[in-house]
């Protein structure tokens, strides 16, 4: 079954055309020589980018391949401005990318509902002969034309707005952890890859406080590189205020796997190892006290908690730990 999540898209862009300016004199009964009085041309239409909270997704926008805006119109006799193209507004989710095909360079971000942004400026309108009168060039016969719009081919990428992202192995208990503090409902299976897109999930907290955790499809080795969904979740991360490295008790060696993990992340981005990280042994509800003080000696060095998202066990502390880092 195809997804409904799309958070990569291409498209041709062009912004539209200025109107020229008009060469007009001014013609009436009793004046016979009347002055240059030709208006300015219109501007160009804008593509522009506006935030959208309501938006999770890029699917409105996969099957719009060109977009165009409207020319200016040409400006007209008797001081009479052009009419300026109609700008064309693109409504996309927070979090979203927009970078220039060719290059790879980032143009903009939009991170607020309602932000707006110019993604191709419309091409001026050009001044009317009314604008070139000089003492001695009473009868100006030239005006300027319009300027070209702007055209190139855009890709627009959607990094998912979260608080905490939850980093792990397929089948590491991530899906099911969000299932249990949120009211998302992500699906879970016992096999690798269940979750093929990013599910987010608001936590309510204490005082009718929440925040929002993105569970992101797993990690394997040379995630950094391409292989498995690779790239597509990594660049999810990149937004989360905080880092929750999810690892199942029953994991041949937790220590390698956690290293496996971050250095992914580090290949892909070093800057995401700025970030706050908690590590969640998961699955515990299959453990008793001995075997997690047992455990504990074996573990990384970074806070760390026992947690089943069966059981209960230390699901309330780990919210406890969330809200301190983010807020602390």
């Amino acid at each position: 079954m195809e997804s409904n999540f799309i958070d990569h898209v291409k498209f041709y862009a062009r912004s539209g055309d200025g109107g020229a300016g008009s060469v007009h004199f001014r013609r009436e009964k009793f004046v016979p020589k009347g002055g240059p009085d030709g208006g300015d041309g219109g501007r160009g239409g804008h593509i522009i980018l506006k935030g959208n909270a309501q938006l999770w997704t890029l699917l409105h926008m996969r099957y719009k391949r060109h977009v165009k805006a409207d020319h200016g119109v040409a400006g007209e006799g008797g001081n009479r401005f052009g009419a300026n193209g109609a700008d064309i507004v693109l409504e996309v989710p927070l979090g979203t990318v927009a970078k220039d095909a060719e290059t790879g360079e980032v143009v903009l971000e939009i991170l607020e509902d309602g932000e707006e942004k110019i993604l191709l400026e419309g091409g001026m309108g050009g001044l009317g002969n009314s604008h070139f009168k000089t003492p001695t060039n009473q009868a100006p016969r030239y005006a300027q034309p319009g300027i070209e719009g702007v055209e190139k081919w855009v890709v627009l990428e959607l990094k998912i707005l979260a608080d905490v992202g939850l980093v792990g192995f397929p089948n590491a208990g991530k899906s099911t952890l969000l299932s249990v503090v949120s009211a998302a409902k992500p699906e879970i299976a016992d096999y690798p890859f269940t979750t093929l897109v990013p599910n987010l999930g608001v936590v309510p907290y204490r005082d009718y406080k929440s925040f929002v955790i993105a569970d992101i499809p797993g990690i394997i080795e040379g995630a950094a590189e391409g292989r498995g969904l690779g790239l597509r979740f990594l660049r999810h991360i990149e937004r989360n205020s905080m880092l929750l490295f999810m690892i199942p008790a029953d994991a041949e060696d937790i220590q390698v796997e956690y290293n496996i993990l971050v250095g992914e992340l580090e290949k892909y981005n070093p800057e995401l190892l700025d970030k706050q990280r908690l590590l969640a042994i998961t699955k515990c509800d299959m453990l008793d006290e001995e075997l997690i003080e047992e455990m504990k000696a074996e573990l990384p060095e970074i806070e760390t908690l026992f947690i089943s998202s069966i059981s209960g066990l230390g699901i309330q502390q780990l919210k406890d730990k969330i809200w301190v880092s983010l807020n602390g």
